[in-house]
């Protein structure tokens, strides 16, 4: 007999952050560049919703290829604001989201963020 699952569980199972390669990020920069033409496109006011679909398909297929990161609510909700959709919202989002991912798939390998710039010394 099967057990129903627990919260907990169905969360961490719909909201699991895949494995980021450099395919998944390309799409996912490609999803989120043509949701902002696309809206920058229609214009300010939107055609009968259309905004609106445009942008729930990149919230859908940003988590499919990126996973879900908090960040990408708050900028779901300010698409639905008129005006405020002309800006690249969901370009700077991923990009963001990307370089947050970097950093702590970094940070648990040991690797360091930032190697030192190797210096030469003149001598004199």
């Amino acid at each position: 007999m099967l057990k129903p699952m627990k919260l907990p569980d169905m969360l961490s199972r719909i909201f699991r952050e895949p494995r980021l390669t450099r395919t998944r990020a390309v799409l996912a920069l490609a999803v989120a560049v043509v949701a902002d033409g696309l809206q920058l496109l229609l214009g300010p006011l939107g055609w009968l919703f259309v905004d609106e679909i445009i942008d729930v398909a990149a919230m859908g297929l940003s988590c499919a290829l990126i996973g879900f990161h908090w960040l990408l609510l708050p900028t779901f909700v300010v698409e639905f604001v008129p005006v405020a959709d002309m800006l690249p919202t969901w370009t700077g989002c991923v990009s963001t989201v990307l370089v947050l991912r970097r950093k702590a798939r970094r940070a648990t390998l040991g690797v360091p963020a930032e190697a030192p710039p190797n210096r030469v010394d003149s001598g004199g």
